[in-house]
């Protein structure tokens, strides 16, 4: 691969064109299994907490008994994942 920038038909310099197998996303993408460890507590808690709002607030802050925030644990580990879900079973009341 040359240094030197493209040109186009007319010897002036044009613009690079990407190619399109080019990998789209830069950021690190969660697992597969982190994924839906993931999807699978935010859907629980926004039908059992009431909403958007109330499973937000939950998922994103440290909660005192489960020693971090839900959502992190949840995604690191199966275990995480149990124990959030039951901290939401319990916020709900059943």
């Amino acid at each position: 691969m040359s240094d030197e920038p493209a040109t186009g038909p007319d010897g002036a310099p044009s613009e690079r064109r990407t190619t399109p197998f080019r990998k789209k996303f830069s950021s690190v993408r969660l697992p597969a299994d982190s994924a839906e460890r993931q999807g699978r507590v935010t859907m629980l808690a926004w039908r059992l907490l009431g909403g958007r709002d109330e499973a937000m607030a939950f998922l994103n802050n440290h909660d005192e008994m489960l020693g971090g925030r839900p959502l992190d644990l949840a995604v690191a580990s199966v275990e995480g994942c149990e124990a959030v879900e039951r901290a939401i079973a319990a916020k709900a009341g059943g």
